[in-house]
């Protein structure tokens, strides 16, 4: 059984950075695709960004775009997403999630793995 484990949120001020981690235990993550996801206060959970499993193809929320970077170490089991000028709109539990298969996009249901998340706050 696949499991995903989130790290690398904390506080940041507004225009700073961060970078996630998703680590994966119990498969190797070169046969899936995986997608960040966000869920804010009060908000339905929102996709973020994905990548294919060989790393070849990403995709991003408009809301993100030119902003985070997703990419991913198959040697260490492990995606990342970098965050840059990060926003107070941006202050989320970011969630990474696995679909065996080349290419997912960013709705929720084509994942079938899901991390326990990690809290990203941005405020001053």
């Amino acid at each position: 059984q696949l499991q995903l484990v989130e790290s690398g949120g904390g506080l940041v001020q507004p225009g700073g950075s961060l970078r996630l981690s998703c680590a994966a235990s119990g498969g190797t993550l070169d046969y899936y695709a995986i997608g960040w996801f966000r869920q804010a206060p009060g908000k339905e959970r929102e996709g973020v960004s994905s990548i294919t499993s060989s790393g070849g193809i990403t995709k991003y929320a408009n809301s993100v775009l030119g902003r985070f970077t997703i990419s991913r170490d198959n040697a260490k089991n492990t995606v990342y997403l970098q965050m840059n000028n990060l926003k107070p709109e941006d202050t989320a539990v970011y969630y990474c999630a696995a679909s065996r298969g080349y290419y997912r996009g960013l709705g929720e249901s084509e994942y079938n793995y899901w991390g326990q998340g990690t809290q990203v706050t941005v405020s001053s």
